[in-house]
């Protein structure tokens, strides 16, 4: 009944930028943490960047001063700016929130729902 959308993954020059967004869709009450996460060809996935409704975020130690998690209350989105590209950034991004909607029966939250993954690839 809720859903997330990734999109703006892309082949990209190390150092170049791209920018993820991540729309959430449903009868959204309110989205409380947001995260994005990316998983690499062989690699556990691993938390990348984090926000909470709060605004508080949090960032992995290899992209910070690099990339940047922002999010549009109104618009159920959030964002990942990505500057300065390495190729060790290359994998699949995924979206995760924690979304609190409305349904027939009341409202109810869907915890660590994830979205479909888009691919960034950065080449040397």
């Amino acid at each position: 009944q809720v859903q997330l959308v990734e999109s703006g993954g892309g082949l990209v020059q190390a150092g170049g930028s791209l920018r993820l967004s991540c729309a959430a869709s449903g009868r959204i009450f309110s989205i409380n943490a947001m995260g994005w996460y990316r998983q690499a060809p062989g690699k556990q996935r691993e938390l990348v960047a984090a926000t909470t409704s709060g605004g508080s975020t949090n960032y992995a130690d290899s992209v910070k001063g690099r990339f940047t998690i922002s999010r549009d209350n109104a618009k159920s989105t959030a964002y990942l700016q990505m500057d300065s590209l390495k190729p060790g950034d290359t994998a699949v991004y995924y979206c995760n929130a924690d979304i609190t909607y409305d349904t027939t029966y009341g409202r109810a939250t869907a915890n660590n729902l994830w979205g479909q993954g888009t691919q960034v690839t950065v080449s040397s």
